[in-house]
């Protein structure tokens, strides 16, 4: 039997207590896109009415962001975005805005930014890991349609939104013995089916120019 009092099983009862003691992990101080709020700036819903100008402080406090929710600054944070690039005031249908639909680049950059900062702090999240490739994924498509079309426009969006673009790569793929004879075969069907579509449409035109001369005669 150890008797735990001896100097030598010190070392022993120390490793124990080490072991049991929970272990208590420091919470990373991760800066958020929501930061530059002013808290004393009204929710979205309230920021337009005219009766907020003679309502109490302390009203105006229970309705601003400082007791808003991470939904609620999320829509005012957006809805600056949108300010940002958005070609005139009744401009609700553009690739940078799209209101209505909600996924233009505005409302995707926001998206993204906050499941990032959702990541760093949770990073075995897989579904809004995907949920965020998926919107990068299609903000990077829009920002290439953007490019190609109006280049002045894609410059100034980048800029209001601090967006890096960078264009999708080249996708290669390693040519294999399997994959040249896959391909053979899918070419091969592809031309019989042709075929079969060319002999189709002969036979009807051939039906349709017997039909017309019958009726002729």
């Amino acid at each position: 039997s150890l008797c735990f009092s001896h100097p030598a099983c010190s070392a022993v009862l120390q490793a124990a207590r080490g072991y049991a003691r929970t272990v208590t992990k420091k919470k990373k101080d991760i800066p958020s896109h929501l930061d530059d709020l002013p808290p004393s700036m009204l929710k979205k819903d309230y920021a337009n009415l005219p009766i907020m100008n003679s309502v109490d402080d302390v009203v105006k406090r229970l309705l601003s962001l400082e007791m808003a929710s991470q939904k609620e600054k999320m829509k005012v944070k957006t809805q600056q975005l949108v300010e940002k690039v958005r070609r005139s005031p009744s401009d609700n249908g553009s690739f940078e805005v799209q209101g209505k639909l909600k996924k233009g680049i505005a409302i995707l950059t926001a998206k993204i930014r906050t499941l990032e900062e959702h990541l760093q702090r949770h990073p075995k999240d897989k579904k809004n890991r995907r949920l965020m490739l998926m919107d990068l994924d299609r903000r990077r498509k829009m920002l290439g349609y953007l490019r190609r079309v109006n280049y002045g426009t894609f410059e100034k969006t980048c800029k209001e939104l601090s967006i890096q673009y960078s264009p999708p790569q080249p996708y290669t793929r390693r040519v294999t013995k399997r994959w040249l004879a896959k391909k053979a075969l899918c070419i091969k069907v592809f031309q019989e089916k042709q075929k079969l579509k060319a002999a189709e449409r002969l036979k009807q035109r051939r039906e349709r120019q017997a039909r017309a001369r019958a009726a002729q005669e």
